[in-house]
């Protein structure tokens, strides 16, 4: 009877933060359609859904605002879950699909592919964008055991900056060389949700789908991984398929956000260290508190990126930026150990 009231005691406040939590989001999402160089009345939003017609305001809602809203909440989702679960199975608290470089790695194979091969479509970038997140994913961890003491979190973080560097170079390199591939994904390489249309959301919401519920079908395996590796063996878990299946899903998340919006940067790093603070360090509510954190985020930060500077707007990775740089610089400061 005393451990089934601990455990309801423990429930209850986590299940009234994702419902308090996805009433901000429902909050922020009727704002994202609201707000930007048009001002949309909230009468107008409600009545593009009920009765449709070919106004100028509804044309906006329908075919703008919506499907760049709806892959905002994706694309944070998507971020903060491989993030947290690349914080999991390697126990750095840096770790992020910026910081150790994934997210530069998936960026630089879509542009090489465009330089190469022409590529111009969302639906062939996200397989340019999975090859690019793994081969970065393994030569990070590569380089960080041939380090002293092997892939501690400081050597994935000195690793994953170093390769991060490298492609971030090399794609520079070849902007420059190309100014065709320059214009085509100038805004994208910086994070942008501009231009999004339905036909992206459909080509991607399968594999963040698979993503997720590989996520949350492996987060109670992570909690334990999280507490150390001889832990985990200890309680007969098969950490190397653990770590496996956690590494397709941050393949699958982070290549699908790339390959629809840019290297979008910290979000993947901030989000669990604010929802560790929240429900601790148990990843059956972490993985959906990230989610739904990241998302909320993602859409604030696309809210201030187009009026920020209006009618102009600002790609939404320089936002994100300018929230979660001095969060790293924190970090780094508190709470990285040899």
């Amino acid at each position: 009877m005393g451990k089934s009231s601990s455990s309801l005691a423990r429930l209850l406040p986590a299940s009234l933060g994702l419902i308090l939590g996805l009433l901000i989001l429902i909050i922020c999402f009727i704002f994202s359609i609201s707000l930007g160089a048009a001002k949309i009345p909230l009468e107008d939003i409600f009545r593009s859904f009920l009765a449709f017609d070919v106004s100028r305001e509804h044309l906006i809602i329908r075919t703008v605002r919506l499907p760049r809203s709806i892959l905002a909440i994706l694309v944070g989702a998507s971020i903060s879950v491989a993030g947290a679960l690349m914080q999991g199975i390697t126990r750095n608290p840096l770790a992020g699909p910026g910081i150790l470089g994934v997210s530069s790695g998936a960026v630089f194979s879509v542009v090489m592919a465009i330089f190469l091969f022409g590529v111009s479509t969302p639906s062939v970038y996200i397989w340019y964008a999975f090859l690019g997140a793994g081969v970065t994913t393994f030569s990070v961890y590569l380089l960080a055991s041939w380090g002293r003491g092997g892939a501690t979190p400081l050597n994935l973080t000195i690793a994953g900056a170093a390769i991060s560097s490298l492609f971030a170079s090399l794609t520079s390199g070849i902007l420059i060389v190309s100014q065709r591939t320059l214009e085509e994904i100038r805004f994208w390489l910086a994070g942008s949700l501009a231009g999004t249309e339905e036909g992206i959301i459909i080509q991607v919401l399968p594999y963040i789908c698979i993503g997720m519920i590989l996520a949350l079908a492996i987060s109670r395996q992570v909690t334990i991984l999280s507490l150390g590796e001889d832990i985990a063996k200890g309680l007969g878990q098969k950490t190397i398929a653990v770590k496996l299946a956690a590494v397709i899903c941050v393949l699958l998340l982070d290549g699908s956000a790339v390959a629809v919006a840019g290297a979008i940067g910290f979000i993947g790093l901030i989000i669990p260290h604010i929802v560790r603070f929240i429900v601790g360090v148990d990843y059956r509510w972490i993985i959906p508190y990230s989610a739904l954190f990241g998302a909320i985020l993602l859409l604030f930060a696309d809210i201030c990126a187009r009026l920020v500077i209006q009618p102009q707007e600002v790609p939404v990775g320089i936002m994100t930026a300018l929230v979660g740089a001095p969060f790293f610089v924190y970090l780094a400061k508190t709470r990285v150990k040899k």
